[in-house]
């Protein structure tokens, strides 16, 4: 008898004890990722706080967390959108060239990574090597080929010319394919059993499939057409032409800093980001934690 309750105990014993360590475990990182959120979120905070104090406060005491509610004023998002600035034109500029620039990068880079993934010929591994590469040249280094090439397609200071030489992107190209590698090939020989053309596999049956990695790349490459600046700025030459942050690049001048206008302005420019990573927030997930395992 004794031999037979000495395993139950044993077995208890060690239920008991896995217990306490993943509860230890959720605890430690539990605690450990809430200090990295609060280091994460502080900056937004202070920014969100500063755009409400006037601009000799900010000037003389700079961003801080420190909050005096008798102080605080709309008085610097009043000037932002009725004053003599073009802030609501700089932000519809910012807004047309992201939605394009989104739309027709993920449309032609998952058309790449579908060919470097779903069809076996020659040279494909190498293809794959030569996009790449191209990752690792820095963009200062391709900037004046690139404005030079503008100037001979005659493209500047249009939209054309700054979406174009940023549609194939390598990484964007290159998180396709990873999560594609996980699809089963199966799909594509039952597609054309049952009679459907390529084109009809690649729209109907592959890409409802990739929607995670759709709406992962839309907020990545969203990020990075709303920020963008160098290359909108060398591009474009008219004012009425200018993006979010080349406009309020150009509060800061020579003759005066309006950081209070510059600070409102940026705190607003956050929202469509924010939206956008809301709206796509659990495909965002999936999408970034296939891609890392899968291939």
């Amino acid at each position: 008898m004794d031999q037979i309750i000495t395993p139950l105990h044993k077995s208890r014993r060690k239920a008991l004890g896995m217990k306490k360590k993943q509860r230890v475990f959720s605890i430690l990182s539990t605690a450990f990722f809430s200090i990295v959120g609060a280091v994460v979120i502080f900056p937004f905070v202070t920014i969100f706080f500063a755009s409400f104090r006037p601009g000799q406060e900010l000037i003389r005491y700079g961003l801080s967390m420190k909050i005096e509610i008798s102080e605080m004023t709309l008085s610097n998002y009043s000037y932002l959108f009725t004053g003599a600035h073009s802030y609501f034109m700089w932000f519809k500029n910012s807004m047309v060239l992201t939605v394009l620039s989104v739309a027709l990068t993920l449309f032609v880079c998952y058309f790449i990574a579908y060919g470097l993934t779903m069809y076996e010929y020659r040279l494909k591994n190498l293809l794959f090597f030569l996009v790449l590469a191209t990752m690792m040249v820095p963009f200062e280094i391709l900037m004046l080929p690139l404005y030079k090439e503008m100037i001979d397609l005659r493209l500047i200071n249009t939209t054309a010319g700054v979406i174009l030489p940023g549609l194939c992107s390598a990484s964007t190209i290159f998180f396709f394919r990873q999560y594609m590698t996980g699809l089963p090939k199966e799909l594509l020989d039952a597609g054309r059993i049952d009679g459907g053309t390529e084109i009809g596999i690649c729209f109907k049956i592959m890409l409802p499939i990739t929607k995670p990695a759709f709406a992962a790349m839309a907020i990545l490459c969203g990020m990075g057409a709303w920020n963008s600046m160098l290359w909108p700025l060398l591009v474009y030459r008219d004012a009425s032409k200018f993006t979010l942050p080349i406009g309020l690049n150009t509060l800061l001048t020579p003759y005066g800093n309006n950081y209070d206008l510059l600070i409102a302005g940026s705190c607003f420019a956050i929202l469509p980001i924010f939206i956008l990573f809301l709206c796509f927030q659990s495909y965002f997930i999936d999408g970034m934690t296939a891609g890392a395992v899968k291939g």
